[in-house]
């Protein structure tokens, strides 16, 4: 059985100055804020402001009703106010 790797590459364009996106979506701490409500998103890692290379990242999220489970990212890439790379672990 072969294994299958999976990429996932998004794009949105919004109506702010490129370092206020920045500001928001390279701080970790407002992942819950851009999470659907339904899935009970809870930050279990002590984090500071800023996305960086080699930061992990482990948060609980609700799978199903009744089924929560233990993700974990790391950081893998960052170019300032450009992108970041994060690559789920476990």
């Amino acid at each position: 059985m072969a294994l299958k790797i999976y990429r996932l590459e998004h794009k949105q364009i919004l109506p702010i100055k490129k370092t206020e996106c920045w500001k928001f979506f390279s701080d970790p701490r407002n992942l819950q804020k851009i999470t659907p409500p339904d899935m009970n998103f809870e930050i279990k890692s002590d984090l500071q402001e800023k996305v960086y290379p080699g930061q992990i990242i482990i948060y609980l999220i609700k799978l199903f009703p009744g089924i929560k489970v233990t993700w974990v990212t790391e950081i893998t890439q960052v170019i300032e106010e450009e992108f970041f790379i994060d690559e789920q672990r476990f």
